[in-house]
């Protein structure tokens, strides 16, 4: 199993156990994770499961795509080093444990 923790804007936290191969925006959806709309299903085409990934976890996800990064130019909260779709955090590839801030606005 691998350890995603949410950090809501307003200090809450949401700490999701899930299986290897599941994207990081599928698990939220699936356990209501709030701020994680993922409109799109996990296709990399609406933004609407932008994260930004703490900056002690950056070198474990694997570099940001070009779709993805085509996205996150277009996101509601402004883009950061850390910004990433949760459709492309899939746990099991290169990361076990990671920790991410949920975004204000996702529409």
């Amino acid at each position: 199993m691998a350890k995603i923790t949410f950090h809501h804007p307003g200090g809450g936290i949401d700490v999701l156990d899930i299986e290897p191969g599941t994207s990081i925006m599928r698990a939220a959806v699936t356990n209501g994770v709030q701020g994680i709309v993922g409109e799109c299903g996990g296709q990399a085409m609406c933004g609407t499961c932008h994260v930004y990934v703490r900056e002690q976890y950056l070198e474990a996800v694997p570099p940001v795509g070009e779709d993805e990064d085509e996205m996150l130019d277009c996101t509601t909260a402004g883009r950061l080093d850390g910004s990433r779709l949760g459709c492309q955090l899939v746990a099991g590839n290169g990361w076990e444990t990671l920790e991410v801030d949920v975004p204000g606005s996702q529409t």
